[in-house]
């Protein structure tokens, strides 16, 4: 039969008291994290700037066969903070890589962006790919992200955080 804690030593109340505080720490921790990281799939945007969560998208867009449009994404983000001095090197890269029509990884660009890109390609400065990379982003945003929402490789990435 059961006592009540008063039998216990006091040295056993003393270690279940700050067992408990520990607890409830690690508990609102946990919490906390849950909720930051719930926030990571609210948008596209706060999805890409958290590195578990753009993890996630990539191997989701790997999944689909559409990861080239992430990738011209990323190297668009890479390419805006590059020194000037490279910009010329990482457009023709960017251009050969994504947007001309025989492209190993060719995104999904109109007609009338993909003739504005070429025009400037021999001068090209930080906001080149700005008006291709925004279209790319909306596609992903009403396309691929809601499907990711759905996927298993997001029921995961929950799971994960």
């Amino acid at each position: 039969m059961c006592k009540g804690l008063s039998y216990l030593p006091s040295s056993c109340l003393e270690k279940a008291k700050g067992m408990r505080v520990k607890l409830s720490h690690l508990a609102e921790n946990h919490h906390k994290l849950k909720v930051q990281d719930g926030k990571i799939l609210q948008d596209l945007e706060t999805l890409l700037n958290h590195k578990s969560g753009l993890q996630a998208f990539r191997d989701f867009l790997r999944s689909e066969f559409s990861e080239e449009n992430l990738a011209f994404w990323l190297a668009c983000e890479e390419y805006r903070v590059s020194s000037s001095t490279l910009q010329k090197t990482k457009a023709g890269s960017i251009y050969s890589q994504f947007i001309n029509p025989d492209a190993p990884q060719e995104v999904n660009l109109d007609a009338e962006t993909r003739e504005a890109l070429l025009s400037v390609m021999e001068s090209p400065c930080a906001d080149t790919f700005n008006k291709a990379q925004q279209r790319i982003y909306t596609l992903m945003a009403k396309d691929s992200f809601p499907r990711f929402l759905r996927s298993q490789h997001c029921m995961e990435a929950i799971k994960a955080f």
